[in-house]
């Protein structure tokens, strides 16, 4: 067939020049094939319908619509030619950073180093901020807290008899539950343990909305006075301590030396609150101590009522019941979601963290990007050439775009490893006491923030150099025209004052938690605790019930401590330093009439031999002796602070107090004055504290305190021995050492401190080399300039002068930069400071200082390579 008669036939039948049309869009290797395949299909429907002059109009549109199905079976191809590009440029890509190992390698660590600890902290942030708590609907769950009437005191623990008010005319809530923590004897085969639980009122699983995994939770009437003691079980404890025998419920377990029927075994991870491993019912008893304010109340919010509206129902109703119990003061809430109730404190800390990680990888983003723009210019011919030879801008852009993405590919497969690592690590951390730590895992959303991390890293810092390449004149580059090149200088100069900006704000930061923490370690906290071992004891009030068998028992465990070799001093307290355990307690003084709000402070009942053991100063009055017994009239000891609050300017010793709401009140002299020691933490003031002798007020929890001679390792296990030889069925918990309290209670803030200070050294580091590498890149493009110079006569040190000056130059306005976002960021960090302003001038000015010392480092070399330079070779050369 003639060209002429093929070209007629094609006109004639449309379907065939269609395809040949279509044909244009599949991938070259598969258009012959498939035009093949298209035309042999009309062809034969052709055939089989004779004639297309002969057809009707329905069977040529049936013809029409094969040959636009075609197209669809052309597009379905593209992937394929996609797929043919892609690899091209991806072996391609892989040529080019093999090729230059050095560059690849440093580039990718330096992408590890950013992602990996973005996926860290972004891990830590998802799992205990942004996922939602284990709980149904646990956007309705709320803590209901008491406060006073201007909102500034908080947190207020409820009474049993006001709770049970509360729960009588709640409107607003679902449900309402109480619950307390404290620590339980639980008896074993071979020896008793001391284990977390918490007292729940009935409705505690139901409000958070977990049913037990095995048995049942408590029922509506386990909760009133002279119920049956019932247990419910955590998973772990039931696996640890009962080999997950599946026949528990119903059995009998002795708990502070009393049977308990185990009713339910909660799932795996329930542990709420603070790690407990039982749940036994708060006795819910009407004619309880009203002012006896030690519960936490949980609710659930009714469906659609906001917090607003339910903290207005809640100060209706406690004006109605003000009213009916005619008292001048009514209660005022505090209604804080049980998210933010458990995770408020690390809130900040960690958003801290994540901004700093993220600057972290800007400066890596930025450093990288440099690398490339130098990188690019070495590479400018070759483009010049791919673009001579026919390749579009987009394809070069494409090309430089996926060696970027190859570059963040590997630094993100290097950082999630790096942050697996990581999360071990701070997970393992035995000092680190976070809500919700056991959480912290790596999920689909991490893994997508981590894949989001490489997409928007790759392409941030390969866009600038890939577009300017795409930017350059062919033609002008293979002439060796300068003027073919983009102005690549003010960019990498700009970049290297954002990396100095960024650096400079994280070394603030870390600066001033820094010093923070060095002010904290220097507080004195108000004792000796060196090489002090406390442990911790609970009494259980069925065979210790009565204040005169409590009392027998400390002075059996007394004797039997100080009787240990090595042992100096033996005391006994409610609760030792730094326990963050704050007992506060309505009190009034003898001779001042009653305030409608009370007067508080806080008890703790200690042996006499309390101040002597812990070295705690006595600044006035005596000190506890063993005639301050059960038969002696009241006595106590108020810590300074107690004295400044409660009698400015006044004679303490003397003054008579009555601790607690009993009525007649029972009158303790003031006997002395102690110093004052951080009992909650090191970085909270001390607490007004009223220390009580053991005789005349002893709790069922206490804690040991024994003072050796020698290594606290020497009686750490004899005074384990030595409870046991009192009463063996008595668990014990906390077997520690002062020393470690200590270092524990500033714990976080120091993985804090030395967290910030590794981000801000690797920012530090970073900066350097993006200085160093800009002013060494600058030096090689001057070279003709620099010969010229000297050529002139230009002495080594005005070549020094001028390169070392350029680079100062750019230091110091990313100082300025840096000094001023500083000034703006650092405000955020002011509540996890410690007696330090969060613009602390020291900081704000030594560490400037450092930063320019640093950049004029790293432009020394560079600089002292310039005035090396020889005239000859560099006019020669041009």
């Amino acid at each position: 067939m003639s060209l002429s008669n093929r070209s007629s036939k094609r006109h004639k039948q449309p379907h065939l020049w269609l395809i040949n049309v279509i044909g244009v869009i599949v991938p070259r290797r598969l258009r012959a094939d498939w035009k093949q395949e298209w035309e042999a299909e009309l062809r034969h429907r052709e055939e089989l319908l004779a004639d297309w002059n002969k057809l009707n109009w329905k069977t040529k549109l049936d013809l029409l619509r094969r040959s636009l199905g075609a197209f669809w079976d052309a597009l379905l191809l593209q992937p394929q030619r996609l797929e043919d590009e892609m690899f091209q440029d991806l072996r391609y890509g892989i040529r080019m950073l093999l090729k230059d190992p050095g560059f690849t390698l440093i580039a990718v660590v330096t992408l590890a180093l950013g992602i990996g600890a973005n996926t860290t902290i972004f891990t830590m942030v998802n799992s205990m901020l942004l996922k939602p708590l284990p709980f149904k609907n646990p956007e309705r769950l709320v803590m209901v807290w008491r406060a006073n009437a201007e909102q500034t005191a908080k947190d207020l623990p409820s009474s049993v008899p006001l709770f049970i008010d509360w729960q009588q005319r709640n409107q607003v809530f679902e449900q309402m539950t109480a619950f307390t923590n404290g620590r339980f004897n639980l008896a074993g085969a071979d020896e008793a343990a001391l284990v977390r639980g918490a007292n729940v009122s009935a409705g505690f699983f139901e409000t958070l909305g977990v049913p037990p995994l095995l048995g049942r939770g408590f029922l509506p009437d386990e909760d009133k006075p002279g119920a049956e003691a019932v247990v419910v079980l955590s998973h772990a404890l039931w696996q640890q301590q009962f080999g997950a025998a599946p026949g528990i419920i119903g059995q009998q377990v002795t708990i502070n030396a009393r049977p308990c029927t185990v009713i339910g075994v909660m799932p795996p991870g329930f542990n709420y609150p603070d790690e407990t491993r039982l749940w036994r019912t708060l006795t819910l008893d009407p004619q309880a101590n009203r002012q006896a304010y030690f519960i936490n109340v949980l609710a659930r919010l009714k469906p659609g009522l906001s917090r607003e509206q339910a903290h207005a129902g809640m100060d209706s109703m406690a004006a109605e019941l003000a009213a009916q119990s005619a008292r001048s003061t009514r209660d005022h809430f505090d209604l804080r979601p049980l998210n933010e109730q458990l995770t408020g404190a690390i809130r900040r800390p960690l958003l801290v963290l994540f901004g700093a990680v993220a600057f972290v990888l800007l400066i890596a983003c930025a450093n990288i990007a440099n690398l490339l723009l130098a990188r690019a210019s070495g590479r400018e011919r070759e483009m010049a050439v791919r673009a001579a030879l026919g390749a579009s801008r987009g394809r070069l852009l494409r090309q430089l775009l996926t060696e970027s993405l190859l570059l963040a590919a590997f630094g993100g497969i290097a950082g999630l490893l790096l942050a697996v690592w990581s999360l071990s690590w701070l997970k393992g951390l035995s000092v680190l006491k976070l809500a919700r730590l056991d959480e912290v895992a790596l999920d689909g959303r991490a893994l997508g923030f981590t894949a989001l991390a490489v997409l928007l890293t790759g392409a941030v810092f390969g866009l600038m150099p890939a577009l300017q390449v795409s930017l350059q004149q062919p033609s002008a580059v293979l002439k060796g025209s300068a003027a073919s090149r983009p102005d690549g200088q003010r960019l990498r100069a700009g970049l290297m004052v954002v990396e100095i900006a960024l650096s400079l704000v994280l070394l603030v930061g870390a600066g001033l938690l820094i010093k923070s923490f060095l002010k904290l370690q220097a507080v004195d906290p108000g004792f000796k605790p060196e090489g002090v071992v406390t442990l911790n004891l609970n009494l259980p009030d069925a065979r210790y019930g009565q204040p005169e068998k409590r009392t027998a028992f400390l002075q059996q465990i007394t004797e039997k401590l100080q009787a240990l070799p090595g042992v100096e001093a033996t005391a006994t307290a409610a609760y030792s330093p730094l326990s963050d355990i704050y007992n506060s307690r309505i009190f009034i003084i003898e001779g001042r009439p009653e305030t409608p709000q009370g007067l508080f402070a806080g008890q703790i009942p200690v042996s006499p031999d309390y101040f002597r053991t812990l070295q705690i100063p006595l600044l006035g009055g005596r000190a506890f002796s063993i005639h301050d017994d059960a038969q002696a009239p009241g006595v106590v000891i108020v810590n300074q602070s107690f004295a400044k609050r409660f009698f400015p300017n006044e004679e303490v010793a003397g003054k008579r107090i009555h601790l607690g709401t009993r009525r007649p009140p029972v009158w303790f002299e003031i006997v002395g004055v102690a110093g004052d020691v951080r009992q909650l933490k090191l970085e909270s003031e001390a607490p007004p504290l009223a220390y009580v002798p053991h005789p005349q007020s002893v709790w069922s929890f206490m804690s040991l305190l024994v003072r050796p001679k020698g290594e606290p390792q020497m009686v750490a296990g004899a005074l384990k021995q030595a409870v046991a030889a009192v009463d063996k069925d008595l668990g014990v918990a906390g077997l520690t050492t002062l020393d470690a309290t200590l270092a524990d209670s500033i714990a976080e803030r120091r993985v804090l401190m030395t967290l910030l200070g590794v981000f801000a050294g690797l920012a530090l580091l970073l900066a350097a080399i993006g200085i160093y590498g800009v002013i060494a890149y600058s030096v090689a493009q001057r070279t003709h300039e620099l010969g010229i110079r000297m050529a002139l006569g230009a002495e080594a040190r005005d070549v020094l002068r001028l390169v070392q000056g350029q680079g100062m130059k750019l230091t110091l306005l990313g100082v300025a930069f840096g000094l001023v976002a500083s000034f703006a960021l650092t405000r955020l960090m002011e509540t996890l400071l410690f007696d330090v302003s969060a613009t602390d001038p020291w900081t704000f000015v030594l560490l400037p200082v450092l930063l320019l010392v640093v950049a004029s480092v790293a432009c020394y070399f560079p600089a002292r390579r310039a005035t090396q330079v020889d005239p000859l070779l560099a006019l020669r050369h041009e």
